[in-house]
């Protein structure tokens, strides 16, 4: 039996997941929630509830949509103990969800942002675009192949 994959989700992906029904980061989000084990950490929670809070998606989407979103989503990850520090991504803000992938044994981060996909593969995992996510058919296969 294939034990499920280990997903770290940037919040990029999650924000653009919740703001677009559909998109590619809303399919890459229901296609790890329903087929991996989602992992994040204290910072990456804090990043998403702060990144939601923001005035400018008040305009968009209420704010209990927004709070409802962060709810669903924290409650469905497993929040990784950042025992290991890593200071490797040219934008050390984004050193979190590297963190989180060493920590939690990730097998995969889902992103958009460049700063982290140059980096593929960072150590064992493997670092896709949403669309190289949805791509994926074979979990393990496909994560062994850089």
């Amino acid at each position: 039996m294939q034990s499920l994959p280990r997903i770290a989700m940037d919040t990029n992906v999650l924000v653009s997941s919740m703001l677009s029904v559909g998109s590619l980061p809303s399919r890459a989000m229901s296609k790890a929630e329903a087929n991996g084990i989602l992992l994040a950490s204290g910072a990456t929670l804090a990043e998403l509830e702060e990144v939601l809070s923001r005035p400018k998606f008040s305009k968009i989407i209420p704010a209990e949509v927004r709070f409802a979103f962060f709810r669903r989503y924290s409650d469905a990850v497993r929040v990784v103990t950042i025992h290991l520090p890593v200071h490797a991504c040219r934008d050390p803000r984004d050193d979190k969800f590297l963190e989180v992938a060493v920590n939690g044994m990730a097998d995969l981060i889902v992103t958009g942002d460049d700063d982290l996909l140059v980096l593929d593969p960072f150590r064992q995992t493997r670092i896709l675009t949403p669309k190289q996510f949805l791509e994926m058919r074979d979990y393990l296969r496909d994560l062994k192949e850089p």
